[in-house]
Parts: C-alpha cells; sequence; structure tokens
C-alpha cells in the first residue's frame, strides 16, 4: 500500500503531463478534447527546437567532460595515498551539498572579473562541476566492490598494466562509470538556476526558456516536448538496463 501511494506520489504528476500534452486547449489546466496538433506546431516552434538543441549539447558537452575527469579522478582516490588526499576527495563532494544558487553566483563573479562572454559554452563548467563528483561518488562505490585477486591474477599472466586496465578493470567498473555518465547527462539537462545565471542572450537552455513562459503560462508544446523527453529518456535507460542485464546473465553462464 504504502508502495502503491510513494509511485502514484512520482508518477501522477508526469502522467497528468503527458494526458495535458493531448490537451486541445491552449490554456493547460481545462481539458477540452484530444488532440496531437501540439506535437505538430512543436516541430515547427524554433525557439523551443533551439532551446531543446542547446540543452542537449551542454548535456553532451557536460557529460563527455564529467565522464572523463571523474573516471580518472576516481580511479586516483582508489588506487593511490598522497599527502591530503581525503581533503582532495571532501572537495569533490562539495558541489553535491552546496545549494546551486551559490555555485551559479560564483560562476557570474568569476566570468565578470575575466571579463567573459556569456554564451552556451560558460554554462558547461558549471554543469561540468556536478557532474565530476556524481560521476566520482557512483565510480567510487563500483570501485569499492572490485575484486582485487583478478587484476593481479591478470598481470601475474604476463599482462602489463594497459592491458590489465583495459582488458579486466575497465569492463568491471563499465556499469559504473556508465551510471555515472547518465546521471550526469540527466542532471545537466535538467539543470535550471547555473544555466539562468551564466547563459548568454539567444542561447537559452530548455529549462531557462520554459521559465520564462510560465509567467505567461506554460504552452502544450512544452507538456509535448517533455513528454517525448520522458518517454526518450526512458527507451534508452530501459535498452541500457537490458543490455547491462544480459551482458550479467552471460557472464554468469545463464
Amino acid at each position: 500500500m504504502i508502495t502503491s501511494l510513494v509511485f502514484a506520489f512520482l508518477y501522477i504528476p508526469i502522467l497528468v503531463l503527458i494526458v495535458f500534452s493531448l490537451n486541445d486547449s491552449k490554456i493547460g489546466t481545462v481539458w477540452t478534447g484530444l488532440t496531437f496538433d501540439w506535437y505538430a506546431r512543436l516541430f515547427s516552434n524554433s525557439q523551443i527546437i533551439d532551446a531543446a538543441l542547446n540543452s542537449l549539447f551542454v548535456a553532451v558537452i557536460t557529460t563527455i567532460i564529467s565522464t572523463v575527469l571523474g573516471t580518472l579522478a576516481a580511479l586516483a582516490l582508489h588506487r593511490y595515498g598522497f599527502p591530503g588526499k581525503r581533503t582532495v576527495g571532501f572537495v569533490f563532494y562539495i558541489p553535491i551539498v552546496i545549494p546551486d544558487i551559490v555555485l551559479a553566483v560564483a560562476l557570474l563573479v568569476l566570468y565578470s572579473f575575466l571579463d567573459i562572454k556569456f554564451s552556451l559554452a560558460t554554462v558547461i563548467p558549471g554543469h561540468v562541476v556536478f557532474g565530476i563528483s556524481f560521476v566520482i561518488l557512483v565510480l567510487l562505490a563500483r570501485l569499492a566492490g572490485l575484486d582485487k585477486a583478478m587484476e593481479e591474477s591478470a598481470e601475474d599472466l604476463g599482462a602489463n598494466k594497459w592491458h590489465t586496465f583495459w582488458k579486466v578493470t575497465f569492463p568491471l567498473i563499465y556499469p559504473g562509470i556508465l551510471a555515472g555518465a547518465l546521471l550526469a547527462f540527466t542532471i545537466s539537462l535538467d539543470e535550471f538556476v547555473v544555466a539562468f545565471f551564466t547563459t548568454g542572450p539567444g542561447s537559452n537552455t530548455l529549462p531557462v526558456l520554459v521559465y520564462s513562459m510560465v509567467r505567461r503560462g506554460v504552452s502544450p508544446e512544452i507538456n509535448a516536448l517533455s513528454t517525448i523527453l520522458i518517454l526518450s529518456v526512458t527507451l534508452v535507460i530501459a535498452i541500457v538496463g537490458w543490455r547491462m542485464n544480459k551482458k550479467n546473465k552471460q557472464e554468469k553462464g545463464f
């Protein structure tokens, strides 16, 4: 019963959004009939399409940078000892716990001090800061359960450091890397505060555009776009989960 209530609390708003993306009325809260016109109009609205493409561009670049740097940092923190290691690890976690507005204002001050012109590129560093922290967090949890005996066995059989990492370590930590990358992508795609403070004129991301449109009422086109994003992300997660589950079963010989 409690589980059903929790699922209802989480997913009823999403179902309402999907239903009202098919609403014939321009007013988002009044149901007047079923239509797919908003999906057709969505692809002719250059403002929304440009904002969606901007968000995807920032999210993809953020995911690539965060995944590479976060993976290297997690491996260094897990494997090597060096002076100030605990402090460095703590610093990586700070972006997760501090309010978004603090980082946004800090970047705003820094860009102004350095006289950097605001654009879509100035959004990416702020998102990378969040993304690296979440990739490290997920990957360290994966590395903690890594059996070092497998790497030692590979080295005993003559494999060098690079082959041991590529053939043994990487396949074992790949699920953690993928989970961190998906988390970084989702957070960047959804992030509003940093983007609102650091984006340049004419280069809005989708969350910033939606915020500006809320003042005049959310357009059903936004509901249609949100529905497409929800279904796309759900499909990607389902495919990734299916492939990972299939791989685990093959490794276990099922």
